[in-house]
């Protein structure tokens, strides 16, 4: 059927036919002009058909027979009406904002894609190697990615096998045997089900946490640190590679104990000696290590190759075993035992199979003159026969037991007392020996293995040559055994290691591991009563098959040789050390990329195609470490504590995401329950400590100083970690419980709110703010440290964030744990009073207060700063809350300026419920002011008992607990000081010079019509004369900029509001009255004519001062006087802050009195208590 296809471009509308009569808004806009094409068929897929606005297609089209506001598309049989867009300004292909359906959101696309787009994204989502990115990076909207490969493992191939080859290992071949012949069948089935309840656990609460969305490569490493954080992620993580690490040099020992006992015994290079063994394998190994990183750094794709070979090898080993155990109930394999009453010989000393002590031959004998012939060594009997006699030969044994080969030699009392007997190595499933094998027998090094069915006379028991018996090497315990046996039944970790390469990772992972321990666990629990039915006990703890002539004991089991365990065993434990050096790198790389340990980045690095090659060598040379130790029995322990570390937080991960129900897990895996993880959990833990109590205790002191580092010095994460939500969870908790009632007095300590000021730059003006705060936090309280930006939050917002930035870095610079705050207002004083009132949630609200002192408040460099101070006094009082007030702040140490000597100096004036006691105390703990000194001063006036304040006064520091010199100082009555009034004059007259400048700025303001601008020049004048006459009077106050000095309710903002002509409805109330005429002009100056002329403000100058004001001023003076006497010396002075005057005309006043007050001071702290109780003297 044919199609018609519209295309739409930009042009005017007054090129469209039809639009001229529309309205005038519409035509004004930028047009389309539609253009059909006719066609036999419409490619669907083609994008540009797609969008609203497509390429121009060929072909002609009328524009008489266009339509004038819609268009009508049909294909297959079906029509759709289509309105044209006459506002497309941005292009024509710009489908993602401009669909007709979603005009209301098309501002927002670029932040808030369309669903379509996000799930296109999502369904071409690519598992990438763990590390490499953050997997929430590889969703950014503007990523191009490389075609690849879709992932088509499926469960068997991807998950399942690949489980049983890591599972399947040099334990099952080695050492299952001897497990079950020491510990007996019930232990040993009950060390196999312990085992493999943990992984069974562990897989349950991994297939729950991998199901709970996407899990990229990375294995465990990435599930417990996206789980619980970067902290315990990396401390796991590591653990989890030093596991891996020496898994491969336990292999490695594996394969070389393998050649050199079964295959190539004579390939031993030392043969004499104890150590012998183990140099042998500490060279060989080294030897092995060296091959397999050469391979693995010469290309994985090999190893990968190999690995099916090695899968092959451990299944038919394995099938074998199990033939062999089945055909042993029919047909026995002659493996004889040699036993010399109830001890077992060492089956290489037997030789030409002559278990016995000596061998009587019967040979011929003949003479040739008259002499006799007979074999050396040997007693002749004669027979009546001319030609036959009896030879009695002893055996090596003999000789051996004895050291001669006369038949009269001394020989050992227990080779006297007992006869040499033949057992059978392999009885047969049908023998009943599981009778004898059910029950354990440990034994400690040096002992002799023994049966202890067969009869023996213990005449002689210690064993007198360690050449013939067979010997226990190690002491073993039910312990012991469990920290073996373990690491066979690790590996459960290897489908969620391939991930990436899974078409179904959350269903085959699941699926896949569980079934693969499933048939481990049988396949060991069935190994081990099969052992156990089939094999003689003595054989069993015949840990290297000594008795059996050197034979591999699980391969004497085999069918149909012995060799098909050996070479299969051998290049099983070989492929599994590929294996551990393959993997282990990449999960150091992963770690290293993560960059959560800073020393490990250069650990990310590796080869062009991604190859960690750093990693790898740093790899081969941990497990060089665990190829020294030279014992498989020394290493597996190791292994098994780092892995019990890295089950126990895949299960602490799974329950702490269960009992805290984040709102995001959600795991498609649902046969799980937070009771399970935790079972699992407590498994791991006692099963560490069961195994090895101090290697316990050393893989948690590992993991404890990661922790620890990374905490402090690793990079911040935030994965959304369970940790994170548990912290959360405590936190909601432990506010809810504060908000119960107030805090007692003894647990009263400073939650600080440190009040910063920005520059134009964004720098602190003050950050000894901030090192002053950390000096406090001696008292381990709240931190906040808050900042005002000025202006409106909609234009401000990015201004806000900078500064919170900025306030961030210096926190982490002064090392202060705390928040920061930001708050954008209109006025800053406004915007200090919202913060003080909002900061804080619950009980964890600041009780302090710390800002700085003015700066050049004379000056007026900043008008507002002062007023702004004051206003934050007021605030704080009101809302009952401690202000300390550094002055001088730029003189006070930094945290690198310890004071050696001196005193902190508390100026005890009136009491305010003991801050100025509690704040040294505070400080002291610091080492800043450690070595400080504590005095205490306190006023006496004439009334006073200064002898008995003095004894109170110690008595009451004495109950605080509170070591500190006392002293108190009288103050006796005198009579005003001439400095005094005239400082106080002084005060007045620039208070009221600064009202008076203000009002005639006000009126200037006021007079906005150009016609009155003649009198400006005046009135400037006039300011310029005021000011230089105040400034003749007393130099120390310069007014340079005092006509800018604005009232309280006037700021910037809304300045320029008024000058652009947009105030809003306060502003037109407060600009009603502001129309004046230039009769009201000349009435109003001639009203205040005193004040805005120099003659005025001469009249000014000789009022009298207040008289409160002087009395005030006698204060300040008087106690300037005592404190700088007694305290010049001091390095810090803690002194009462006087409140500030409830009427505001006065405010100029206050800030002259504590100038006056802090007078020739260095460092002073004026504290000004919150109103409550903060010590107490009671326990």
């Amino acid at each position: 059927m044919a199609s018609v296809r519209f295309t739409v471009t930009p042009t005017k509308a007054e090129d469209l036919p039809g639009l001229s009569d529309m309205s005038p808004d519409m035509s004004s806009r930028s047009g389309a002009r539609v253009r059909f094409g006719s066609r036999e068929s419409v490619n669907r897929s083609d994008p540009l058909s797609e969008a609203s606005g497509g390429a121009t297609t060929t072909g002609g089209g009328g524009g008489a027979d266009t339509p004038e506001l819609s268009s009508i598309e049909q294909g297959d049989g079906n029509s759709k009406i289509s309105s044209v867009y006459i506002n497309n300004t941005h292009g024509v292909d710009d489908d993602d904002f401009y669909d007709r359906n979603l005009a209301l959101f098309e501002e927002e696309m670029d932040t808030r894609p369309k669903v379509s787009s996000l799930l296109s994204r999502l369904a071409n989502y690519t598992n990438l190697t763990q590390g490499a990115k953050e997997h929430e990076e590889a969703e950014s909207i503007g990523e191009k990615k490389k075609a690849s490969k879709s992932p088509q493992m499926g469960t068997f191939m991807g998950v399942y096998l690949p489980c049983l080859q890591n599972i399947f290992g040099v334990i099952l071949f080695l050492r299952l045997t001897w497990v079950v012949g020491t510990a007996g069948v019930l232990q040993a089935l009950c060390i196999v089900f312990i085992c493999c309840c943990c992984t069974m656990l562990t897989a349950i609460s991994m297939s729950a946490i991998a199901t709970n969305g996407v899990v990229p490569a990375g294995g465990a490493y990435f599930m417990i640190s996206r789980s619980l954080g970067p902290e315990f992620g990396g401390a796991v993580g590591l653990c989890f590679y030093l596991g891996t690490t020496f898994a491969g040099a336990m292999y490695i020992l594996g394969a070389i104990e393998i050649l050199l006992m079964y295959i190539a015994p004579k390939a031993a290079i030392f043969e004499v000696g104890a150590a012998a063994m183990l140099n042998n394998m500490r060279i060989y190994g080294t030897i092995c290590l060296l091959l397999m990183s050469l391979l693995v750094f010469v290309g994985v794709k090999y190893v990968n190759k190999l690995a099916s070979i090695f899968l092959a090898c451990v299944i038919i080993s394995i099938v074998s075993i199990y033939i062999g155990g089945l055909l042993s109930a029919f047909h026995q394999p002659h493996f004889p035992v040699c036993m010399l009453g109830n001890r077992t010989i060492n089956g290489h000393d037997v030789r030409d199979n002559q278990c016995r002590k000596t061998v009587v031959e019967s040979k011929e004998i003949y003479s040739v003159d008259n002499q006799t012939f007979l074999s050396e060594n040997s007693t002749v009997q004669m027979t009546p026969g001319p030609t036959h006699v009896i030879e009695v030969n002893t055996t090596h044994l003999w000789r051996e037991f004895c050291g001669s080969p006369e038949l009269n030699a001394t020989c050992d009392e227990y080779f006297t007392s007992n006869n040499f007997t033949e057992i059978k190595g392999i009885p047969g499933l049908a023998s009943g020996i599981i009778s004898e094998n059910v029950w354990s027998s440990y034994l400690s090094k040096g002992d002799v293995v023994e049966k202890s069915s067969l009869a023996s006379s213990h005449v002689a028991h210690p064993a007198s040559n360690q050449h013939l018996y067979v010997f226990a090497d190690i002491t073993t315990s039910f312990t012991l055994l469990v920290g073996i046996f373990f690491p066979s039944v690790t590996g459960i970790m290897a489908g969620s290691n391939r991930s990436g390469d899974l078409k179904d990772a959350q269903r085959s992972i699941p699926i896949g591991t569980i079934l693969a321990i499933l048939t481990t666990s049988i396949v060991y629990l069935s190994s081990v009563v099969l052992f156990g039915a089939c094999i003689e006990g003595v054989v069993l703890r015949d840990k290297f098959g000594d008795s059996v002539k050197g034979n591999l004991v699980v391969g004497t089991l085999a069918w149909p040789s012995p060799w098909v365990i050996v070479i299969g065993s051998f290049f099983s434990t070989c492929g599994a050390g590929l294996q551990s050096l393959t993997g282990a790198p990449r999960l150091l790389q992963a770690i290293a990329k993560d960059n959560i340990i800073p020393f490990l980045r250069v650990f990310g690095h590796g080869k062009a195609n991604g190859e960690p090659t750093w990693a790898l060598l740093l790899t081969a040379l941990i497990a060089e470490l665990g190829i020294l130790i030279a014992s498989l029995d020394l290493v597996a322990p190791i292994l098994t504590m780092f892995f019990l570390m890295c089950y126990l937080f895949v299960n602490l991960a799974c329950a702490l995401q269960t009992l805290l129900r984040t709102p995001n897990w959600r795991p498609r895996f649902s046969y799980y329950h937070w009771t399970l993880s935790f079972l699992g959990m407590t498994i791991c833990l006692a099963l560490m400590f069961i195994s090895s109590w101090y290697y316990a205790i050393v893989a948690m002191v590992i993991a404890g100083m990661i922790y620890k580092y990374i905490e402090y010095h690793g990079a911040e994460k935030e994965w959304g970690d369970g940790i994170r939500g548990l912290s959360l969870s405590a936190a909601r908790y432990a506010l809810l419980r504060l908000e119960e009632g107030p805090p007692h007095t003894k647990n009263w300590r400073p939650q600080v709110l440190v009040l910063l000021k920005l520059d134009e730059d964004a720098h602190v003006k003050s950050p000894r703010l901030l090192t002053f705060a950390s000096q406090l936090k001696a008292g381990k309280g709240l931190t906040i440290v808050g900042t005002v930006v000025s202006g409106n939050f909609l234009q401000s917002f990015g201004e806000a964030f900078a500064a919170e930035q900025t306030l961030k870095h210096l926190m982490d610079k002064e090392r202060v744990k705390g928040f920061c705050q930001c708050i954008v207002a209109q006025k800053p004083r406004e915007g200090i009073s919202h913060m003080i009132q909002s900061s804080g949630l619950g009980g964890m609200k600041p009780n302090t207060v710390v800002m700085g002192w003015p700066h050049a408040w004379r000056q007026s460099e900043d008008p507002q700063a002062w007023k702004t101070f004051i206003n934050t006094v007021r605030v704080t009082t009101a809302a009952h809350l401690a202000l300390l007030v550094p002055k001088n702040i730029s003189l006070f140490p930094s945290n690198s300026e310890p004071c050696t000597e001196g005193y902190i100096d508390v100026w005890w004036i009136v009491h305010d419920g003991g801050m100025l006691m509690l704040l040294p105390f505070l400080l002291r703990q610091h080492k800043v002011w450690r070595k400080c000194g504590m005095r205490i001063f306190t006023v006496a006036q004439m009334e006073d008992n200064s002898i008995q304040m003095k004894k109170d006064l110690a008595t009451f520091l004495y109950h605080l607990r509170i070591e500190a010199e006392v002293e108190v100082v009288e103050m006796h009555d005198s009579d005003i000081s001439a400095y005094t009034y005239e400082r106080t004059l002084m005060m007045e007259q620039r208070s009221q010079m600064l009202r008076q400048m203000r009002l005639s700025k006000s009126d200037r303001e006021r007079e906005g019509n150009p016609g009155s601008s003649s009198s400006r020049p005046e009135a400037g004048g006039a300011t310029r004369s005021q000011a230089q006459l105040v400034k003749d009077r007393n130099s120390m106050l310069r007014l340079t900029s005092i006509g800018s000095d604005d009232d309280d309710d006037t700021d910037g903002g809304e300045r320029e509001r008024v000058a652009s002509g947009g105030g809003g409805s306060y502003e037109h109330q407060r600009r009603v009255q502001m129309t004046w005429t230039k009769e009201k002009t000349s009435q109003y100056r001639a009203a205040h004519s005193g004040c805005s002329t120099p003659e005025g403000f001469r009249d000014m100058l000789s009022i009298r001062p207040d008289h409160s004001n002087v009395r005030r001023m006698h204060t300040a003076v008087k106690l300037n006087e005592v404190i700088v006497n007694k305290s010049h010396d001091a390095r810090l002075v803690l002194l009462n802050m006087p409140g500030p005057p409830k009427n505001t005309e006065g405010d100029e006043n206050y800030m002259e009195f504590l100038e006056v007050l802090t007078e020739g001071l260095e460092r002073v702290l004026l504290v000004r208590g919150g109103g409550s109780e903060v010590i107490t003297i009671y326990s």
